[in-house]
């Protein structure tokens, strides 16, 4: 025989002609010329044994029944095997797929194979994988949510110091559209701001977000009704949506954002791997230029895009953001203290409420912006937050009239006191106000020297009027 092939390739042929599949297939899908699957067919029927037998037979049994001379071209399978051996280094790395190192082999070769026969002659004894069952899901129903098991990283400019970075991703189950974005951490800050820009890259808002049982989320995860934490149930009713955390223990609940983190992996991961980054805002940059990449991509067999899919189908079907972007909030308890204030300790600050609360527990709700502070579930002060330390804020309706006196005090206030009494009045005053350098204790002076004087005033208008009387 002209053309001899190694037994591997015999148990090849065999297999794929019990497979039912003809000479002419199989030698496509070996690259082998199809006249030397031929003549290897007319030989295995002559010989003394049934495929069956020799399918089982050793090698050496083949060699002796059969010449061992490959007629693969040397050189050129010898360039595919050198490539494999340099493909299996990065095998283990996130993202890996056949497709993008076929693809790669492709360039680095003037006579590459076909993508058939680069996969059987990488996996000819690979099981093969099974079959799953597609769910529909109706468009704009609901939007998945999950951080990916592997991170990426980031360097830092100054020390140099090599920072992991966690990914999240969100996926519309309808379109498959994908939105990926690095952050700091999984935190209930970083989800929560991650979930907002989500919606804002969707342009709209589903009916539920359903995410794992990540302690960010979920305070007590359970099969039935689990326990949300409460700021991620706030930006829920800000964004006019519920949570739907997934059971636990149920991973058929999350398998589709499952699927989009290892697309994750293969679309963004692996085009990463080899590029340094220095700041978050560079490696999200870079994340959205290949995840616009992906999401155009065509499906193989619905011939439309998940660009397309969202823009046609889902699009239409969420709801419209609301007008106001949410601001992450945080709470804290307080009882009023006798002056009418609450002790602020994130800002280790002061915000006054109406001075008939004193003494009651209060819930303080508190944005990067806003102070409100609540009795009882109904709002009884609202103030701008005001970050500068043992700062007293203050809103004289708070205030008892005792208390609104006292907070007029000021220069200006005492010398309009004194101008009424007259000249002589304002100008002490304004002598005691400018030697004192704490103005409190000016203060006092001033309103004791003020209502000496006004005293004396009537006690020397009542001493008048008896002289007049007796005389």
């Amino acid at each position: 025989m002209a053309n001899t092939l190694d037994s591997m390739d015999l148990k090849q042929i065999i297999s794929l002609h019990q497979d039912g599949l003809s000479n002419r297939k199989i030698s496509v899908t070996l690259g082998i010329a199809r006249n030397t699957v031929n003549n290897y067919m007319q030989a295995f029927k002559a010989s003394d044994y049934t495929l069956k037998e020799l399918l089982v037979c050793d090698n050496a049994i083949l060699e002796a029944l059969f010449t061992s001379h490959t007629t693969i071209d040397n050189n050129r399978f010898d360039q595919l095997t050198r490539y494999f051996e340099r493909m299996n280094k990065a095998k283990n790395h996130p993202g890996f797929t056949f497709l993008y190192h076929y693809q790669e082999y492709v360039q680095q070769v003037k006579n590459p194979y076909s993508y058939t026969q680069f996969m059987e002659h990488y996996h000819r004894k690979y099981a093969k994988l099974k079959g799953s069952m597609k769910l529909n899901h109706e468009p704009g129903h609901e939007i998945f949510i999950d951080f990916t098991g592997k991170k990426l990283h980031i360097v830092d400019r100054d020390s140099g110091e090599i920072i992991a970075v966690e990914v999240f991703v969100a996926i519309l189950p309808n379109s498959h559209y994908t939105y990926v974005e690095a952050c700091k951490s999984q935190k209930r800050e970083d989800l929560i701001n991650c979930c907002a820009n989500a919606l804002q890259f969707y342009g709209g808002v589903p009916k539920a977000i359903v995410s794992d049982n990540l302690k960010s989320a979920v305070k007590r995860a359970s099969k039935y009704e689990a326990d949300i934490n409460r700021s991620f149930k706030d930006f829920a009713r800000h964004y006019n949506c519920v949570i739907n955390p997934t059971r636990g223990y149920a991973p058929q609940d999350k398998a589709l954002v499952e699927n989009a983190v290892n697309l994750a992996y293969q679309r963004i991961y692996y085009p990463l791997r080899n590029m340094t980054f220095f700041s978050l805002q560079d490696l999200n940059r870079e994340i959205r230029r290949l995840l616009e990449s992906y999401n155009n991509l065509l499906f193989k067999r619905r011939h439309a895009s998940r660009r397309e899919l969202f823009q046609s189908v889902e699009r239409e079907y969420l709801k419209p953001l609301p007008s106001t972007a949410y601001e992450l909030k945080d709470y804290r308890r307080a009882k009023v203290q006798k002056m009418g204030y609450v002790y602020f300790s994130p800002d280790k600050s002061y915000y006054s409420v109406p001075y008939r609360y004193i003494g009651k527990e209060t819930m303080i709700h508190y944005t990067a912006s806003v102070v409100e502070i609540y009795y009882y579930h109904q709002r009884i002060a609202l103030h701008q937050r005001n970050p500068a330390k043992g700062n007293y804020n203050t809103k004289e309706d708070h205030l008892s009239s005792t208390h609104k006196f006292y907070s007029d005090w000021s220069p200006e206030f005492f010398k309009k006191m004194a101008s009424k009494h007259g000249e002589h009045v304002l100008g002490c005053i304004e002598e005691i106000l400018k030697t004192e350098d704490y103005p409190e204790i000016g203060y006092k002076r001033a309103m004791g020297l003020i209502q000496l004087f006004i005293s004396t005033e009537k006690y020397t208008t009542i001493s008048f009027q008896k002289y007049t009387i007796l005389n």
